[in-house]
């Protein structure tokens, strides 16, 4: 008989906490009324941390496929919320940039998930909470720097 599994570790719980934090995310996104799916408003909080990224990079980013991507952000375009523009380095691709329409909607899909995070974050404390965000950071980091599928291939990238 195969033994139980340990479920506190540290793969399964990061795992759980982005599947209830996904969930969390797509309600308090619609209960909001923007105007957009939670799909685009991943897409364009992708696209302001990101600025200026090609869109395969930000669908790598996402974990999306580039079709997927696509549909998001062309309603965010119709919408006046992105721009595809020329990429200086390489004229036949487009980056993904945000425009100033987007800011006031940006604006106020912060402060809905300021207050969800907050929520959530119940029983940390400020200390707690930057000591969390560094160590999250760090597991980022290292992610990037020794999967081999992702080493240099994100903007931000530390290696």
């Amino acid at each position: 008989m195969p033994r139980k599994l340990e479920s506190d570790t540290i793969g399964l719980l990061l795992t759980d906490v982005s599947r209830l934090l996904r969930g969390a995310f797509d309600r308090k996104v619609n209960a909001m009324a923007l105007g957009i799916t939670p799909g685009e408003a991943r897409a364009l909080i992708q696209v302001a941390v990101t600025e200026g990224i090609k869109q395969a990079e930000i669908a790598t980013r996402m974990g999306i496929e580039p079709m997927t991507l696509s549909a998001y952000l062309d309603r965010l375009e119709a919408l006046g919320l992105v721009a595809r523009v020329p990429d200086p380095a390489d004229r036949r691709a487009k980056n993904v940039v945000i425009t100033d329409r987007a800011d006031p909607l940006l604006a106020e899909l912060m402060v809905g998930l300021r207050e969800m995070m907050n929520a959530y974050t119940e029983g940390l404390d400020e200390e707690g909470r930057e000591l969390l965000r560094a160590n999250l950071r760090i597991l980022r980091d290292n992610l990037r720097r020794l999967d081999p599928c992702l080493a240099g291939k994100e903007k931000g990238t530390v290696a």
